[in-house]
C-alpha cells in the first residue's frame, strides 16, 4: 500500500481564532454575506468545508481555505473545537473532514501517477475547494471544478477581492483551471464541460468529495454512471459514501443526507466499474494520518464493529463514511495493491 503522502504539522489549532487582516476586507465579508442570504443550506455547504480545512491548516496547508469559508463558519467550528478540547474529547471537531482531505489529496497524487500520458481531474460539486492552488501533484494536469452557478460565482469573486486586497494574484499548481458553472443533477452538465474544454478521451480523476449523499438515490446513481459511459480514456473515481445509519445525521447537522450505500464495492461494477473496486475507513491505514490514532475514539472502535452490523455492543448507530476508489478500463486491474 502507497504510504509516501504525509501531511506536516508541528502544533494544534490555536486557542483563539486568529483571523487574517484579509478577513477584513469589505468586500469579502459582502460575499460571504451575500452566500448567507441567497443560497441554500447545500451550498452553503461549501463554507464549512472550507472551514474545516482552515483551522486544520496545520496539515491541509490549504492557502486560501480561510477566505472561502468567511468568517461565520470559522468561528462557529471553531467554537465547537475549543469546547471539544476542554471536554478532552477524543475526538475534536473537523478532524473527520481534515482526514478525507488528506485520503483524497493521497490517492488522487497516487492516481496521476499511475496514470499514462496527458491527464485531467475534474472535481464534480467542487465547492470551496482549492486543490489547484495548493497540490503540487497538479502541475502537468488540467482541473475542471463544477458547481452550481451561484457557488461558481461567490468562489471567483472571493478569490479575485483577495487578490485585488493583497495586489497580487494567487498562482494556480495546476497546468490549467476551468471553472463549470452546472447543475449535475440537469443532464446539460457534461455538454457544459466540453465546452469549457474537457476531453473524454484523456485519463481523467474524478473526484466527488462530500456530494453524493445530497443527491436523490436515481441522481447519485445516474451521476456515477455517467463517468464510465462519457470516458474513453481510462479514469479513476474517487468519491465517499455514507452509509444508511449515517444518513440519520440530517436532522442534527441541519442537512438533508439522502443516497446512501451500505456496500459500495457491490454497488460500482454494475454501473460500469473495474470490480477491484477499494474501500477504506477513517482511521485505516491509509485513512489516518496520525490525527485518530486513539483506540478508544469512535472511528477506531467503529472499524471493530462488522459492517452488517446497524449498532454496535452498546446500541449505538454504526454511522459510516467509506472513502471508496474505483477504476474504469483495464489499466488498473493488476496495479491496485
Amino acid at each position: 500500500m502507497e504510504q509516501d503522502f504525509k501531511p506536516s504539522g508541528d502544533g494544534d489549532e490555536e486557542e483563539e481564532l486568529k483571523l487574517s487582516t484579509l478577513m477584513e476586507d469589505e468586500n469579502i465579508r459582502e460575499l460571504h454575506r451575500l452566500m448567507e442570504r441567497e443560497c441554500d443550506a447545500v451550498e452553503r455547504s461549501a463554507c464549512q468545508t472550507a472551514a474545516g480545512r482552515a483551522l486544520w491548516n496545520h496539515v491541509i496547508h490549504d492557502p486560501v481555505a480561510e477566505i472561502l469559508a468567511g468568517e461565520t463558519c470559522l468561528r462557529n467550528l471553531h467554537k465547537k473545537m475549543r469546547v471539544d478540547k476542554l471536554k478532552n474529547a477524543r475526538e475534536t471537531a473537523g478532524v473527520m473532514l481534515a482526514v478525507r482531505t488528506l485520503w483524497f489529496d493521497s490517492r488522487l497524487q497516487a492516481a496521476l501517477r499511475r496514470l499514462k500520458g496527458e491527464t485531467q481531474v475534474v472535481l464534480l460539486g467542487a465547492g470551496m475547494d482549492a486543490r489547484v492552488y495548493r497540490l503540487e501533484c497538479l502541475k502537468e494536469t488540467s482541473v475542471f471544478e463544477v458547481d452550481f452557478p451561484k457557488v461558481i460565482e461567490v468562489k471567483t469573486a472571493l478569490l479575485d477581492a483577495a487578490a485585488e486586497a493583497e495586489k497580487k494574484l494567487l498562482p494556480i499548481q495546476a497546468k490549467s483551471m476551468h471553472r463549470v458553472a452546472a447543475d449535475i443533477t440537469q443532464k446539460n452538465w457534461f455538454d457544459k464541460m466540453s465546452t469549457a474544454g474537457f476531453d473524454p478521451e484523456l485519463s481523467t480523476v474524478w473526484i466527488l468529495e462530500g456530494l453524493l449523499y445530497y443527491l436523490h438515490d436515481l441522481q447519485a446513481k445516474e451521476v456515477l454512471r455517467s463517468i464510465p459511459e462519457k470516458s474513453r480514456g481510462d479514469a479513476v473515481l474517487l468519491a465517499d459514501f455514507m452509509n444508511e445509519c449515517s444518513t440519520g445525521l440530517s436532522r442534527e447537522l441541519s442537512s438533508n443526507f439522502q443516497f446512501y450505500s451500505d456496500w459500495p464495492e457491490e454497488l460500482l461494477p454494475p454501473l460500469g466499474y473495474n470490480s477491484d473496486v477499494r474501500v477504506s475507513q477513517i482511521g485505516d491505514s491509509d485513512a489516518s494520518f496520525g490525527l485518530v490514532q486513539d483506540p478508544q475514539n469512535c472511528f477506531n472502535k467503529l472499524r471493530n464493529v462488522p459492517r452488517c452490523m446497524e449498532r454496535d455492543a452498546d446500541g449505538m448507530p454504526c454511522r459510516r463514511l467509506y472513502l471508496v476508489e474505483g477504476t474504469v478500463n483495464r489499466t488498473f486491474a493488476s496495479d491496485r495493491h
